[in-house]
């Protein structure tokens, strides 16, 4: 895959690196979920949005609430 297609034109404060996908695995309320995520090809910092955060915890809220 080119890394044209996943331009988001983000860079690491730390390190003045781009910042590229890369699949990353939580944990979360023992519950383990991954994503493709931004993060930095230096120092392995991740870029959280706000509307990820909401949607996957609220998603794994949503199985504990179903059990």
């Amino acid at each position: 895959m080119d890394s044209s297609d996943h331009d988001n034109g983000l860079i690491c404060l730390k390190c003045n690196r781009k910042l590229e996908e890369h699949q990353v695995f939580f944990n979360y309320l023992g519950h383990r979920f991954n994503t493709m995520l931004p993060c930095c090809p230096q120092c392995s910092q991740i870029y959280l949005s706000v509307d990820l955060v909401k949607s996957k915890v609220k998603e794994v809220e949503m199985t504990l609430e179903d059990k």
